[in-house]
């Protein structure tokens, strides 16, 4: 059935208005992050409010189906959603893995059982996801996980350990990839599968950066037992949903580069702390990076945007994926260098009460845009990818 849009964005216009509160309107600090889960604890009480409002509409999830939580918008219709929530400067109602990987993962490759037991809870925010990919010894080279997994009558046993599980302290699920056919190719003997993290035998451990701060962790599965029935697709066949939720993954990532919520613009930040002239910011250099800066985040927003659609009109991610990745990185580490070429000695501030909390946000954000580049795969491997599916040449 054929929607009027301009019906469509009058309507959605007026539940805006009605149902986003107004600090939901304003730039989203690190702690008030609408991840969800079951121990998820709202600093900004509107946090949660406004996630609640968006899953009632299906919302948080726009382009999934009804039966699974989401509003089931065609792409025209989610157009003028996105456009409409960028015109009042609304933060994401909800962010995650259970969105941006599993889900859409589940979407494509779970059983009715599966998507009917986890994709409305992740479309609610009830559930906080955390992926079991990466091991000591297996990095960029992920075929060559350990973590096993054997039969004992209707379960799996599993054994081994993840690291750098990103959000594992505060997870109540975990998809994972562990190895059921120890004699086969590395590729073809691994399964994906999921399960809980209160689980017994499952122990993390928050690894401890020098920001401060603690948002990976190791993950030791020590006897875990884990029901058959949580296997996606097939089993020794989980590379391929694995390199799959790498692509949701790896767009995903690849969306920090253009066209997200900015915690405050280069051109009010480059006024503050250079100064204008003649209404124009007043170093000429620095004024032609951030035209550039912006004219590549424009170009790069119209082909997320393509890619949006086409996978609103069922086209799920493919190789492409790893030039969003590749460029989004580049885009967002060449923001934060923009940022503290132009604030100088005040993007130098650690800690103490000299410094402004915006100031240290964006030293520790400088910081942490280095890991985008090895995130979700390195740069190294998605120009390989690149050159490999998308330009055709030869190993």
């Amino acid at each position: 059935m054929s929607v009027n849009l301009d019906d469509f964005r009058r309507e959605l216009r007026d539940w805006l208005e009605a149902n986003c509160p107004p600090s939901i309107r304003t730039p989203m600090p690190a702690d008030e992050y609408p991840g969800g889960g079951r121990r998820a604890e709202y600093r900004n009480p509107e946090t949660k409010l406004w996630l609640d409002r968006m899953a009632e509409r299906g919302f948080t999830v726009p382009l999934w189906p009804k039966a699974y939580g989401g509003a089931g918008l065609g792409k025209d219709e989610h157009r003028v959603l996105q456009e409409e929530l960028r015109r009042i400067n609304a933060r994401p109602a909800l962010l995650g893995m259970g969105i941006s990987m599993i889900g859409p993962a589940l979407l494509e490759y779970g059983t009715e059982a599966q998507k009917a037991e986890h994709l409305p809870k992740i479309a609610r925010g009830e559930i906080w996801w955390c992926q079991g990919y990466s091991e000591p010894n297996a990095g960029s080279d992920l075929a060559s996980l350990r973590t096993s997994a054997v039969e004992d009558g209707d379960d799996y046993i599993i054994n081994g350990q993840k690291i750098w599980t990103s959000g594992a302290d505060k997870a109540d699920w975990m998809f994972c990839l562990v190895r059921t056919a120890p004699n086969a190719p590395k590729h073809q003997g691994i399964t994906f599968i999921l399960f809980d993290m209160t689980t017994p035998g499952v122990t993390v451990k928050p690894i401890l950066l020098i920001s401060g701060y603690s948002p990976f962790c190791e993950t030791f599965l020590d006897n875990v037992r884990v029901p058959k029935k949580n296997v996606v697709s097939q089993v020794n066949q989980g590379w391929t949903v694995a390199k799959r939720l790498l692509q949701y993954e790896r767009t995903s990532i690849g969306g920090i580069g253009g066209g997200s919520q900015k915690s405050e613009s280069l051109e009010e930040l480059a006024a503050r702390y250079v100064g204008l002239d003649a209404g124009r910011i007043a170093e000429p250099a620095l004024r032609a990076g951030i035209l550039r800066h912006r004219m590549n985040d424009r170009a790069f927003a119209l082909t997320m945007k393509r890619s949006q659609e086409e996978t609103a009109a069922g086209v799920a991610p493919g190789a492409l994926s790893s030039l969003f990745k590749y460029y989004g990185t580049e885009q967002n580490k060449g923001r934060y260098e923009l940022m503290l070429s132009m604030m100088g000695s005040r993007g130098l501030g650690w800690e103490g009460t000299a410094f402004a909390g915006a100031e240290l946000d964006t030293t520790r954000g400088w910081l942490r845009s280095k890991a985008n580049s090895i995130e979700g795969g390195t740069s190294e491997v998605q120009l390989n990818i690149l050159a490999k599916r998308v330009l055709g040449l030869p190993d």
